[in-house]
Formats: structure tokens, sequence, C-alpha cells
């Protein structure tokens, strides 16, 4: 239990494979240190004229990586990762207390970026497990393309389908494309109900990806 005796959101825990890189870390550390005091205790003379400017200029270098190195290692020495539990949060917080979101999707060339990805992308976040009073979603097309604004008019249509089906079966991904393309047709036998619907949906999403591309 977290404070206020509510459940942590997030776990953390250490990445793997510390010990070998902080002893990698370790060894190029004495290996520094020794150059380090090397190129401090031995000025190399040539001909009795000392080489200054090239003694420096090694001696700068090996400093920077120094610093680059040493800069790295804070970074890496405790790595962690945080895993975190979406699901906690509808517990911890009333739907009222939840604020506004809005969630800005760019586009600009439909060649680069078909309209078929795009509005997989805004449905998906419509689909959000959030209070839909309070998710704005909104399209902005630099390159004001007729295709991407008729593709997003038959998305829309078709979301009237799609949220209440993600929102009743808390389906994932919600991304309408992958979600049919990664899950099995459901048998007749399990749910004739159920699976009329899936098939229903799905025919409705390939006529809205015919009539929107």
């Amino acid at each position: 239990m977290g404070r206020n005796g509510y459940l942590p959101l997030f776990e953390t825990r250490p990445a793997k494979g510390l010990a070998l890189f902080r002893a990698y870390a370790a060894s190029i550390f004495i290996a520094i240190f020794f150059l380090s005091f090397y190129r401090i205790t031995y000025f190399p003379v040539i001909e009795g004229k000392p080489t200054k400017f090239a003694w420096i200029g090694m001696f700068l270098s090996e400093l920077w990586f120094a610093f680059y190195f040493f800069i790295i290692v804070i970074v890496r020495w405790n790595r962690v990762f945080r895993y975190t539990f979406k699901d906690r949060l509808s517990s911890r917080y009333e739907e009222e207390t939840l604020p506004g979101v809005d969630i800005f999707v760019c586009t600009v060339d439909p060649g680069i970026e078909p309209p078929i990805m795009v509005i997989n992308t805004v449905l998906s976040l419509m689909a959000y497990d959030y209070p839909p009073e309070k998710l704005s979603v909104y399209l902005s097309d630099d390159g004001c393309s007729d295709l991407t604004f008729y593709a997003l008019l038959e998305a829309s249509r078709f979301s009237e389908l799609w949220l209440p089906f993600c929102r009743k079966l808390k389906i994932e991904p919600r991304s309408p494309e992958v979600y049919f393309k990664n899950t099995a047709e459901p048998a007749d036998d399990v749910d004739s109900a159920m699976a009329k619907e899936w098939l229903h949906i799905k025919k409705c999403l390939l006529d809205t990806e015919r009539q929107g591309v």
C-alpha cells in the first residue's frame, strides 16, 4: 500500500546486468586514471624541444572523453524500469475529479501517412478508457487533404459501433485494424450473438476502409 492507503500506480524494478556494466565502467575509470597520471607525470621532449601543443591536445581530448564517459555512467549506474498499473487509476480517483484531456493528431501528407492509418489512430484514441465527456481528440491536417477529410467522416460513423464495442468488452488493442488483424474470429458455439456482432463490426470496418481510402 502506498501513501493515503492507496495501491501504488507503478512498480520500479532494477535493470538486469548492472553488475557486469558496473565492472566494465570501473575498469574504464581505472584505465582513465592511469592514463591521466601518465600524461601529467610524463612530458615528452623531442630533440630538446617540448612538444607542448601535441601533449596539450591529447590530454584535453582524453579529459573530454573521461567527462563524457562519466556522464553516461551516472545515467546508467542505477538504471530502473517502471511498470504502470493503469487499472488502479480509476480506483484512486472518481470520474468527477479527473481532468479534461485534449489529444492532437497531426498529419500532413496522405501519401506518406495513409488515411487508414490516421483514422485507426483517431479511433484508438477515442476508445481510451476515460470519461468520454472529458476526452477530446483533434485532427490537424496541414496538407488540407480532401481524402483525409472524407476518411475521417467515414471513421466518425464507424465510431458509433466501435466505441461501445470497446467499452463493453474492454478489448486491447483499441486500434480497429490491429485488433482484427491479431484476433481470431470467435467460434459459433461460443456465443452466437457475440460472433454476429464481431463479424458485423469487422464488415463495417472493411466498408469504412474502402469508402475512406
